[in-house]
Parts: C-alpha cells; structure tokens; sequence
C-alpha cells in the first residue's frame, strides 16, 4: 500500500504551531509513521506488535 493510499491522522502530541507535526496510519498488518513537515522523506513502517509496545513504553514517560 503506498503512502497516498493511506489515511493519515497527525499525532495528539504534534505542536500547535505546526513544528512538531507526526503522523501516523494504520494499516492490517503495520502502523505508518511521517513527518508532515517533510513529505519527501519517506514513510516508515512498524508492526502493529512493536508499535504497541512503543506506545505503552512513551505512556510510561
């Protein structure tokens, strides 16, 4: 599935002047990460096991 195909939601904890803007979208088998800052740069996935433990690890912060 290629970037355009996805449907991108920006992250709660992107800054509210646009500087700090991540973005994610979820596919069945991997959670997509960007920079909507920077869209040259290309997406990178994780799957949704390591994404999970990434998101309860950064809670625990």
């Amino acid at each position: 599935m290629s970037a355009s195909e996805l449907v991108w939601f920006k992250s709660s904890y992107s800054g509210t002047q646009g500087d700090s803007c991540l973005e994610v979208a979820f596919a069945v088998q991997a959670v997509h990460v960007r920079d909507s800052k920077d869209l040259t740069r290309p997406a990178f996935a994780v799957g949704r096991e390591g994404w999970a433990r990434f998101v309860q690890h950064a809670g625990d912060r």
